[in-house]
C-alpha cells in the first residue's frame, strides 16, 4: 500500500486549517500590511519543494507555500470581512 497521498490529503486539510486563524489574527493584530511576510513565505516554499528528493516532503512544502500566496488574497478580503462587521475590528490599531 502506498500512504503518500493519503499522508499529503491529510497535511494539506491542516495546513489549511491552520491558515484560516492565522489570516483573523494577521488582520486583526497588524491588518494587510504584512502581505509581504507570506509573499516571502510562498516563494521559498516554492524553490524547497523544487529542490527536495521526497515527492511527499516536496508536495507539501507545495501546499504550504500556494496557501501562503493563497493567504495574501484572504487577507485583504478579510479587511473587507472585517469593515462589513463579520469579523471584530481591533480597536488599539490605527
Amino acid at each position: 500500500m502506498h500512504f503518500d497521498g493519503l499522508l499529503i490529503g491529510i497535511a494539506t486539510f491542516l495546513i489549511i486549517g491552520l491558515f484560516h486563524p492565522i489570516v483573523v489574527k494577521v488582520e486583526y493584530y497588524w491588518g494587510t500590511r504584512c502581505w509581504w511576510l507570506f509573499l516571502l513565505l510562498g516563494i521559498a516554499g516554492i524553490a524547497v519543494s523544487l529542490f527536495l528528493d521526497s515527492v511527499l516532503i516536496s508536495a507539501i512544502c507545495g501546499v504550504f507555500a500556494f496557501s501562503s500566496l493563497w493567504t495574501i488574497k484572504e487577507l485583504f478580503e478579510q479587511k473587507e470581512r472585517v469593515r462589513k462587521g463579520w469579523f471584530p475590528k481591533n480597536p488599539k490599531r490605527k
